[in-house]
């Protein structure tokens, strides 16, 4: 996972940068809130943000702000890192937007542990996230289903008046119920769709994980 720290204090960036990746952190440093503040609004940013409170140009607790105005942004967890520590110090940068708060000088583990509180914050809101996406695609695939159904349904009918009406030794009553059996096919699919409680899912030949309809379904149970 991609940390930013952002430190005037050339100590305290290379502590930072000397600790951050023994506990498997690819580090991202800004000497100053500006740049910060630049490269938490690139593409594919860092997740997590170490961030000084008072640094040159744009301060911590500023950048925190402006975070958390995005709409629909991703979430970035924020660490505020400043020598401030009384409880109003506190109060005001949380109250700004950054999820934790550590005073210098710091204490190693408790960053360690701080840094691992943050990491699972982050994986558990992308679970929630991507499932909350595809909740919404199959609401989605259960409405486009529902529209499906009856044109299905009058060509199902269609089919199975034409059989009936075709001789038995006719050639092509075959092939028309073979569509229907098509159709009929397609119609248990969409039903299935519909029915969807929960998903399951199988890796496809490309990698890609795919839905399991057929396991999905409710009546699979």
């Amino acid at each position: 996972m991609k940390i930013l720290i952002a430190d005037d204090d050339p100590l305290t960036c290379r502590m930072l940068e000397a600790l951050l990746p023994r506990w498997g952190y690819e580090v991202v440093t800004a000497r100053d809130g500006n740049e910060a503040w630049q490269i938490l609004q690139t593409e594919n940013s860092p997740r997590m943000a170490i961030l000084d409170w008072m640094m040159p140009g744009m301060e911590g607790a500023e950048i925190c702000r402006r975070i958390r105005e995005i709409p629909h942004s991703e979430m970035i967890y924020i660490i505020l890192l400043t020598s401030k520590g009384r409880k109003e110090d506190i109060i005001e940068g949380l109250d700004a937007g950054a999820d934790d708060y550590i005073t210098k000088p710091f204490d190693h583990g408790e960053l360690r542990v701080r840094t691992q509180v943050g990491k699972r914050i982050i994986a558990l809101q992308s679970a929630l996230a991507s499932s909350v996406k595809v909740q919404g695609a199959l609401e989605m695939a259960g409405a486009v289903c529902h529209e499906i159904n009856q044109p299905l349904q009058i060509i199902s009918g269609h089919v199975e008046l034409m059989a009936m009406n075709m001789p038995e030794d006719d050639p092509r009553k075959r092939s028309i119920q073979s569509i229907g059996q098509q159709v009929g096919r397609i119609g248990d699919i969409t039903g299935k769709l519909m029915r969807i409680t929960r998903y399951e899912t199988y890796r496809y030949p490309d990698g890609k994980r795919l839905i399991d309809i057929h396991k999905s379904s409710a009546e699979s149970g």
